[in-house]
């Protein structure tokens, strides 16, 4: 089981939709200051359920939407989709993919969907429980904590 893409349509700096194909394996995203990707990493722990907004470096929810430039408008909602390898079966349910997709609208209401079908926050912790995978895993490092990480006694 791996990440095979994410989907971004509105999220913070991502006004156009974005795919990531990631391949299986480990992924680095590198680039220079303000090109995304700690809003990447945001956006992944948003659709696995985080509910925190000062987790996800904001003060509001719907700062999650993208908010608009000098020459471009605002949107009105915010969507991310993870969609997962499960040619394993680890997810317990009988899809070769398994797509998990959150929705925000401006007025903070938020969807989740399941391979297009919509259901609840608990539906998606229950779909990850005992696989590794969720807001809280440990397998994303953000900004600042490689540093901190290799600094620290062993």
């Amino acid at each position: 089981m791996h990440i095979k893409r994410l989907e971004l349509r509105g999220f913070k700096s991502f006004a156009d939709k974005t795919e990531l194909h990631l391949a299986n394996g480990m992924t680095a995203v590198v680039g220079p200051n303000g090109s995304g990707k700690s809003n990447l990493a945001d956006a992944i722990k948003w659709v696995l359920g985080e509910q925190s907004v000062k987790a996800l470096r904001g003060a509001r929810m719907d700062e999650l939407i993208f908010s608009g430039t000098k020459t471009r408008r605002g949107l009105g909602l915010a969507e991310v989709s993870l969609v997962f390898d499960n040619e394993s079966g680890r997810f317990p349910i009988a899809f070769n993919e398994v797509a998990v997709t959150r929705r925000i609208f401006k007025s903070g209401e938020s969807e989740y969907y399941l391979n297009q079908a919509k259901c609840r926050l608990r539906d998606i912790q229950d779909l990850f429980l005992d696989t590794g995978i969720g807001k809280d895993a440990y397998s994303f490092i953000g900004q600042g904590r490689i540093d901190e990480l290799l600094s620290a006694p062993p």
